[in-house]
């Protein structure tokens, strides 16, 4: 691969969010939302990796996705174990072809992990930080349903009572 070739040539990766991971979501709502203006745009459990997750947007369009680890899960264990308070967890872009971007990974020499590809509204895998020059990438392809549930609010969300939520609030 030259310098200036781009790393998934020919996949058309368009860059959809950021996500910060933390022991508490709440944690983080004092900087995201209270001070840089974010609004809740949607939320909920993800029980099969063991974490919850939502996202505020911006005024300009770009959102931030901030998770935590579900109560007994281990998602987030080494990630938290070298960075106590949380951080940039992983960077996620968008793919039209899932599949063709897992072949160009592997073209080019990249490992892929985490491969998802169960959901047709959204699959998924990542390139490991130590390939990716310290950062977790997220590549994903998101089908044609929603995440969310109308008139859900960062409440129901903090409270457990989000899509596929337990009841059990965030710390």
């Amino acid at each position: 691969m030259t310098g200036d070739t781009p790393l998934l040539d020919g996949v058309a990766a368009v860059f959809d969010h950021a996500a910060h991971g933390a022991r508490s979501i709440r944690d983080l709502l004092p900087l995201y939302r209270d001070l840089l203006g974010g609004r809740f745009i949607a939320g909920g459990d993800n029980p099969r990796a063991g974490y919850r997750a939502l996202q505020l947007g911006f005024h300009d369009g770009s959102r931030v996705e901030l998770i935590e680890p579900l109560w007994g899960s281990t998602f987030l264990d080494s990630f938290l174990a070298s960075r106590p308070r949380g951080g940039l967890h992983h960077l996620t872009f968008r793919v039209a072809d899932v599949h063709a971007a897992l072949r160009r990974v592997d073209e080019i020499g990249l490992t892929a992990t985490a491969v998802y590809l169960g959901d047709p509204d959204w699959q998924e895998f990542f390139v490991h930080p130590r390939e990716a020059f310290g950062a977790l990438i997220q590549l994903a392809q998101k089908g044609s349903g929603g995440w969310g549930w109308p008139g859900l609010t960062l409440e129901d969300v903090l409270a457990g009572r989000g899509p596929n939520g337990d009841g059990r609030p965030s710390p």
